[in-house]
């Protein structure tokens, strides 16, 4: 985690501090300051009339946080979970109030750190997914991958 004066050093210095993961065959990198805990997947329970990218809660140390399915909300295929799939707690603000939410990521890589020199705008054409849930595409490792707006995406 970065704290915030960390954070605000690697913002002058134009720098992004991330941590990969994976869901399917794509990259993203989240904003470590989102990033509350990564726990193995604990059981969830199904929430009748729920959004298909919002389908259940699960509990956290008895905190019940909602729990997103990045697949359902970009139209992804959905697979089973394995050894490597992990839940990624996040904290987002959605209309202004702090919200805890997990997210399944079917493998977490690593914390990593993104220049401002990597970073490029996404297209507005030829992209899988709605551009407004893109805060930007960087290079990570000679591939490119998503910097996604979670608080978009989950709102």
């Amino acid at each position: 985690m970065v704290n915030e004066r960390g954070a605000a050093d690697h913002a002058l210095a134009g720098l992004h501090q991330v941590v990969m993961l994976g869901i399917g065959d794509e990259v993203f990198a989240l904003d470590t300051r989102l990033v509350r805990e990564i726990i193995d997947p604990v059981p969830a329970t199904r929430v009748a009339g729920a959004p298909a990218f919002l389908p259940c809660v699960i509990n956290v140390r008895g905190n019940v946080i909602p729990l997103a399915d990045l697949r359902a909300r970009f139209g992804m295929p959905k697979t089973e979970d394995t050894a490597d799939t992990r839940v990624v707690v996040l904290e987002i603000e959605i209309e202004g109030d702090p919200v805890l939410v997990g997210v399944v990521a079917d493998r977490v890589y690593e914390v990593t750190e993104i220049s401002n020199a990597d970073v490029q705008q996404t297209p507005r054409v030829g992209m899988r997914w709605n551009p407004e849930f893109i805060r930007f595409i960087a290079k990570w490792r000679e591939e490119f991958v998503i910097v996604p707006n979670m608080e978009r995406i989950l709102s």
